[in-house]
């Protein structure tokens, strides 16, 4: 499965973004999670959100519930992120990732996409 975000940018406080995640490859069919990951520079990497593709089930952190919104479009095989009131500590590199099969075999990293939130 290879991974490509978008939808990154630089937005004022109080503003919004969607991100996209779109998987791609010969093993998608597999995919039982995605999620959204975040980076802040020299930090490490922290859960945003995940959905369980079949159930649709929902996760998010704590610091994000209830202006983040995680959904998928499985005929698409992408995800999105809905940010909404963003803040400037969600600034950060964002990123996606899927689990695959019951295993749940972490699939590699895609590139990100870059979140500025300006004060």
């Amino acid at each position: 499965v290879q991974l490509a975000e978008s939808g990154g940018g630089l937005v004022q406080t109080g503003g919004s973004l969607r991100l996209s995640c779109t998987a791609s490859g010969s093993t998608t069919f597999a995919i039982e999670v995605m999620g959204w990951y975040r980076a802040s520079r020299g930090k490490r990497r922290d859960l945003v959100a995940t959905i369980d593709i079949k159930r649709g089930t929902t996760r998010y952190a704590d610091s994000v519930k209830g202006r983040f919104t995680i959904s998928s479009d499985k005929a698409e095989n992408t995800i999105y992120l809905e940010m909404n009131n963003l803040r400037p500590e969600d600034t950060a590199m964002y990123y996606c990732n899927a689990d695959l099969g019951p295993a749940s075999i972490r699939s590699p990293w895609g590139q990100g996409t870059q979140v500025t939130v300006s004060t």
